[in-house]
């Protein structure tokens, strides 16, 4: 047998997601500045625009949930998710999350809990309202700029504290999206000020009806938390169940198994059938 050299490319690349790109925006109103992530999806977008789905902590559930709409948009009639334009809403830092988001996503300051589990105080809070200013007038203008975007088909994902801002931005702004996703919502953060909002909310709807679709998700062993995020998320579905006269539709689902940060993977597959049904 003769003796061949066989040449191999040993070269490393860099390694990116495909059709996806992010750039830099500063809040105009209080100069925070945000990393804003893209993708969109091949072909053309449907005569209405894609739908959309904007997803708080960016850093650090982008990127699954566009692989995830990739592998399962191909076949819509298969897999019930029609293909989509992805925008994560994140921080300039290579960290999947930063102390920010105690800002943005929570509508005050709690003022029973003052620190961290290592006991280093917590960051500042109660921003909520201008980041969903910045959501509504900066962000969503600037996709709808670059993409052909569906406004009827918008979602808006969050899971924690961006649970807890996700059901803020229903509760206070109900035409800013027609699906909202829930996950582990941090609702005692700000229990009796969201509880006012719903009340409010529940009012509003019964006067002006709407449709909306609100999902909520939790995992399993988050049961014997004290935060109580499963049931307050199962208290909040039966809640709002009163009002689907209105056009209120909401659903809790318990994944099997899953904790407070495994639940994602799961609660984003659920979340793509749920905001991306070809019937819909």
């Amino acid at each position: 047998m003769s003796n061949r050299t066989v040449s191999i490319d040993m070269m490393r690349r860099k390694l990116e997601l495909p059709r996806a790109e992010h750039w830099v925006m500063r809040s105009q109103a209080e100069q925070r500045t945000y990393r804003i992530i893209a993708a969109q999806p091949l072909g053309e977008a449907p005569p209405s625009g894609y739908p959309v789905i904007y997803m708080l902590d960016g850093n650090c559930v982008f990127n699954t949930m566009v692989e995830a709409l990739r592998l399962q948009c191909r076949r819509p009639e298969k897999t019930g998710v029609v293909p989509a334009v992805i925008v994560g809403i994140g921080y300039e830092t290579e960290s999947q999350f930063s102390p920010d988001r105690f800002y943005d996503y929570t509508p005050f300051p709690n003022t029973s809990i003052l620190n961290k589990s290592d006991g280093s105080p917590l960051p500042e809070q109660g921003g909520a309202e201008a980041f969903l200013k910045f959501v509504e007038e900066e962000v969503k203008p600037q996709i709808e700029s670059e993409f052909n975007i569906d406004r009827n088909r918008q979602a808006l994902f969050g899971h924690s504290l961006g649970g807890l801002f996700t059901l803020f931005a229903m509760f206070s702004r109900p035409h800013a999206f027609q699906y909202y996703i829930a996950g582990s919502p941090s609702m005692h953060w700000n229990k009796e000020y969201l509880h006012e909002l719903e009340q409010n909310f529940s009012t509003r709807v019964k006067e002006e009806p709407h449709n909306i679709r609100l999902m909520l998700g939790a995992g399993e062993l988050e049961k014997t938390h004290v935060a109580g995020n499963c049931a307050n998320a199962c208290q909040l579905s039966e809640r709002l169940a009163f009002l689907s006269e209105y056009g209120v539709h909401a659903e809790y689902k318990e994944f099997e198994g899953e904790g407070h940060v495994s639940v994602l993977p799961v609660l984003i597959a659920r979340a793509l059938r749920f905001a991306l049904h070809p019937e819909r």
